[in-house]
C-alpha cells in the first residue's frame, strides 16, 4: 500500500470520525454550524475522492444525512429551524458529485446522481413539510443540478483537450512519415536511376567492350556504396530519434547535402550519360538548412526524372540568389511528358510538398519548344541587420 493510498484511506477514516463528533459530541450547536462543520469536514476526502470517487460520494452522502437526521440542533431554535440549517450539509455531496460526473463513465455518474438526488429527497421530505418541502426540494435540485453541469464542461474541456493532443500527435506522425518517406525516395530513387543506366550499358557492350562495361560496374558499385552509406546514417538517425541507438552502434551522422553539392551530382549524372549545365546568378551565400536540403533535393529528383525519363543527354540547371527568394530550375529538351507525372511516382508529388512546407511554389510540365521544366521558388528570411559602430 503506497503512501498515497495510505493518506486516502486515513482522510476518510478521519471523515466519519468528524462526522461522528458533529452528530454525537456537538448536540448543543445550531444546525447551520454543524453543517458547516459538515462542508468543511468534506475537505478530508480529498484524497479518496481523486482515487475511488464513486466510495467518496458515498461517504460524503452518508455523513450529510448523518448530520440531518442524528442531530437536534440548538434549545434556542426549533426542531424545523435546526432541520432547515443542517440540510446544507447536502453541499458536500453536490461537491463530490462534480467531481465524479466530471470523472467517471457517463453510467456510472447516472447513476450516482440519481441515488443522491433519491437519497436527499427522501430525507427533505420526511423533515420537511408544505412550503419548506418544496423550497427545499428545489433548492437541493439547483444545488444538483449546478454541480452536474459543473462536471459537464470540465469533462467536456479535458475530452476536448485529450482530442486536440491526439489529432496534434496524428498529424506530428504523418508530417514525420511523409518527411521519411521523401527523404528515402529522393535519396533512392535517383541512385537507382543511375544503377539502371549504368546496368543497361553494361549489358550491351560487357561482349564488344569489356572496358566500357568495366566502367559501368565500378560506378555502379560507387554509387551502390553511396547509397547504402546514406541509407545506414538514416536509420541510424532515425533509431537515435527514437531513444537512442539500438546496442553500442553509433556512427558519426554527416551533414545535410546543400546546393554547395550540386556540382557532385551533375558529375555522378553525367556517369549515367546526361550533361548537366549549372549556373549559378545573384550572391551566393548561406542558406538555412531546410532550405538548402529543400533546394537540393528538388534539383536531385528533377535530374532522376531526367536520366529516367527524358531521353536526353543534356539538362541545364539554374540556381538565382534572389534578394527575398530562392530560385531553381532544372530544364531538358528531351521527349517532355504527358502530364504532371503524380500518377506515375511521388517524386513530383514530394517536391511540392518540400515547395510547399516552406510556402514556397513549384511548377513542372512539359515546354511549348519541347523538353521539360521544374522550377521552385523558396522565400528566403531576411537578413539580421549587422550593427554598425560608428568611429
Amino acid at each position: 500500500m503506497t503512501r498515497t493510498k495510505a493518506a486516502a484511506w486515513a482522510g476518510g477514516v478521519a471523515y466519519l470520525l468528524m462526522v461522528g463528533l458533529l452528530v454525537g459530541g456537538a448536540t448543543g450547536a445550531p444546525g447551520t454550524v454543524q453543517a458547516a462543520g459538515s462542508l468543511l469536514a468534506v475537505s478530508l476526502l480529498a484524497g479518496m475522492v481523486r482515487r475511488k470517487p464513486l466510495l467518496a460520494l458515498a461517504m460524503a452522502l452518508f455523513g450529510s444525512t448523518a448530520v440531518v437526521v442524528g442531530s437536534r440542533g440548538s434549545v434556542y431554535e426549533s426542531l424545523a429551524t435546526a432541520y432547515q440549517g443542517r440540510f446544507l450539509s447536502y453541499l458536500a455531496v453536490e461537491l463530490v458529485l462534480g467531481f465524479v460526473v466530471a470523472t467517471c463513465a457517463r453510467r456510472a455518474s447516472i447513476v450516482a446522481s440519481a441515488v443522491s438526488f433519491t437519497v436527499q429527497l427522501l430525507v427533505i421530505g420526511g423533515f420537511s413539510g408544505g412550503n419548506d418541502l418544496t423550497v427545499n426540494g428545489v433548492i437541493a435540485l439547483l444545488a444538483m443540478a449546478a454541480s452536474c453541469m459543473a462536471g459537464l464542461l470540465i469533462r467536456e474541456r479535458r475530452e476536448h483537450a485529450a482530442a486536440l493532443r491526439a489529432q496534434e500527435v496524428a498529424e506530428a506522425v504523418t508530417a514525420e512519415r511523409l518527411r521519411i518517406a521523401r527523404e528515402l525516395h529522393d535519396m533512392v530513387a535517383h541512385s537507382i536511376g543511375i544503377i539502371t543506366i549504368q546496368a543497361g550499358v553494361g549489358s550491351r557492350v560487357i561482349q564488344t567492350q569489356p572496358a566500357e562495361a568495366g566502367e559501368a560496374l565500378r560506378a555502379i558499385e560507387a554509387t551502390s556504396r553511396q547509397t547504402l552509406s546514406s541509407l545506414r546514417r538514416t536509420l541510424v538517425a532515425l533509431r537515435q530519434a527514437g531513444g537512442g541507438a539500438i546496442g553500442s552502434e553509433r556512427s558519426p551522422l554527416a551533414p545535410s547535402p546543400g546546393l554547395a553539392d550540386v556540382e557532385q551530382l551533375a558529375a555522378v549524372t553525367a556517369d549515367a550519360g546526361v550533361r548537366v549545365d549549372v549556373r549559378r546568378s545573384g550572391e551566393q551565400r548561406p542558406l538555412p538548412a531546410d532550405i538548402d536540403l529543400a533546394a537540393y533535393r528538388i534539383v536531385q529528383e528533377a535530374l532522376t526524372n531526367v536520366v529516367r525519363h527524358a531521353g536526353t543527354g543534356h539538362c541545364r540547371v539554374a540556381i538565382d540568389f534572389g534578394d527575398e527568394e530562392l530560385s531553381v530550375e532544372v530544364v531538358d529538351d528531351g521527349c517532355g511528358a504527358t502530364g504532371n507525372g503524380s500518377a506515375h511516382g511521388f517524386g513530383i508529388v514530394g517536391m511540392r510538398e518540400r515547395a510547399g512546407l516552406l510556402n514556397g511554389h513549384l511548377s513542372a510540365g512539359p515546354r511549348p519548344e519541347g523538353g521539360f521544366r521544374v522550377a521552385a521558388r523558396l522565400p528566403l528570411p531576411e537578413p539580421a541587420p549587422v550593427a554598425v559602430e560608428a568611429p
